[in-house]
């Protein structure tokens, strides 16, 4: 069974942050992961700089940061894989939604994707969509449509 805890970080816990649990767990089971454990924490441009400034050395706000931990913990006779954490900015996500013209949710589900990915050892050199990475991002996300979270605004 996996796991996934989410929290708020200079912002207001949302009151559908039960829905990025439940989506999480969800690419997490499409990816065919068991026993994972992962956090998700929800931000504010401000606090997602200064992370970037600090583990990247980019002095710039950023949509997403994935923190991989990938340690192999024995719990209770079970082995789990603790995957690491998922920072997302929510004020970075609406200016994408924004200027994507998606929707918050379609962003937000887009990110957690991309986190999660990033934990699970993928990578990408540049932002284009024939990255593998991003490639397979897309496929999840298609493949997760019925899956919303209800975030913030559509974009406009």
């Amino acid at each position: 069974m996996n796991r996934v805890e989410v929290n708020a970080g200079e912002v207001p816990l949302p009151a559908w942050a039960e829905g990025v649990h439940r989506y999480s767990l969800k690419v997490l089971e499409a990816l065919g992961k068991d026993n994972w454990d992962l956090s998700v924490l929800l931000c504010n441009d401000a606090y997602i700089q200064s992370l970037n400034a600090q583990y990247r050395h980019k002095d710039e706000a950023t949509d997403v940061l994935s923190f991989e931990l990938g340690a192999v913990i024995e719990e209770g006779g079970e082995t789990r894989y603790a995957a690491g954490d998922i920072v997302i900015s929510l004020e970075t996500m609406e200016k994408n939604a924004r200027y994507f013209q998606t929707t918050g949710d379609e962003e937000l589900r887009r990110l957690l994707i991309h986190g999660i990915l990033h934990l699970n050892g993928m990578d990408h050199e540049t932002n284009n969509k024939t990255e593998p990475m991003l490639e397979l991002q897309e496929k999840m996300l298609t493949r997760l449509a019925g899956e919303a979270m209800t975030p913030p605004k559509a974009a406009s």
